[in-house]
């Protein structure tokens, strides 16, 4: 009986940690010098990061994971939605980018990233994406691999037009009539909603006089607001959630969500410091690993991805834009995260 019990002991812990191994890290290309993509998986798996996201099939990187333990998420970039209405041209890039590498462990593919259709610069795409995702998910199914590999597109909590309290969360109205069919294939196929969550975004986006940092970097001790009788500590908790209820008001009560980037920058804002933003990582990270889930939904692991790998001194737009990563370019720490 005690070696029974001994071993059941160590399976529940060997669940527990594999169910709270939810932390990936995005890996972005916009920076000069970088490691090779050799190097980059390499660096990978010595620091135990066993999830990626790519915006773009790199053929180097593709072969670089393949035998690898790593899991993937492959972008379609915004700029290739178009052609893949073509049912013809989905097969080929599936065919091109993911059959060819049977030994990679693809997990998701993301068709398009933030497309908006309130923003001037992606509202062209919007009309593209769901085509896309169904041609993409229909050469996956000729190909035995759509049980395997899921079809999703990234959003963002830009797209909701209320999120505070969560409970009120719902999408902008502009927004409804291109997410609700998303919604309805993601949940007839399986597959998760992606999301980018930044509540850095957030937070800087507040009227000064309701800036809360300590909610915004996991640090608060008591409640920020009771929400229904749901109390919440921190705004990531509070920005998932919100987006899951605007998803549940258009049938995606069902539909997981796996949140595709969550970051804070070290550089170029008030708040953006080295301090702020590794507080921001390892609390991330602890509270994932913790599996608590948010008070919605709670005792349940949210697989996330860390934004960035590396700083992108190549990026367009505010210069917080390119001081994200978690490594600096010669692959040293930026914050020494236990992944």
């Amino acid at each position: 009986m005690a070696l029974i019990l001994l071993l059941l002991g160590i399976l529940v812990n060997v669940l527990v940690f594999t169910d709270g191994q939810s932390v990936g890290v995005c890996y972005g290309e916009f920076g000069a010098p970088l490691p090779s993509p050799e190097d980059v998986v390499n660096l990978y798996k010595t620091n135990g990061i066993t999830r990626m996201r790519i915006y773009a099939p790199n053929q180097t990187t593709l072969r670089a994971l393949g035998g690898t333990n790593i899991e993937l998420i492959l972008d379609v970039p915004n700029g290739s939605l178009q052609s893949l209405t073509d049912p013809n041209t989905a097969t080929t890039w599936v065919r091109n980018n993911v059959l060819n590498y049977r030994n990679v462990k693809f997990r998701y593919i993301s068709v398009g990233n933030e497309v908006d259709p309130d923003d001037p610069k992606t509202q062209r795409f919007k009309t593209f994406v769901l085509p896309a995702m169904i041609n993409v998910h229909n050469a996956l199914k000729d190909a035995g691999l759509a049980n395997q590999i899921k079809v999703s597109t990234a959003t963002y909590t830009g797209l909701l037009k209320l999120s505070h309290p969560p409970s009120d969360g719902v999408f902008d109205d502009n927004v409804i009539g291109y997410i609700r069919p998303i919604i309805a294939f993601l949940a007839e196929t399986g597959s998760p909603m992606l999301a980018n969550i930044y509540p850095y975004f957030a937070y800087i986006g507040t009227p000064k006089e309701y800036q809360d940092l300590p909610f915004a970097l996991f640090t608060r001790s008591t409640p920020a607001y009771d929400d229904k009788g749901r109390k919440y500590y921190n705004l990531f908790d509070a920005m998932y959630d919100a987006h899951y209820a605007a998803q549940s008001r258009l049938g995606g009560a069902n539909v997981e969500i796996v949140v595709s980037e969550s970051g804070w920058p070290s550089f170029g804002q008030e708040v953006a410091t080295r301090d702020n933003a590794g507080t921001y990582y390892r609390n991330l990270i602890s509270h994932l690993k913790s599996s608590s889930g948010t008070p919605v939904r709670p005792r349940r692991s949210i697989e996330t991805y860390l934004f960035a790998m590396f700083d992108e001194n190549n990026k367009t737009g505010s210069v917080t834009e390119k001081h994200f990563g978690v490594f600096f370019p010669d692959k040293v720490p930026k914050y020494g995260l236990r992944f």
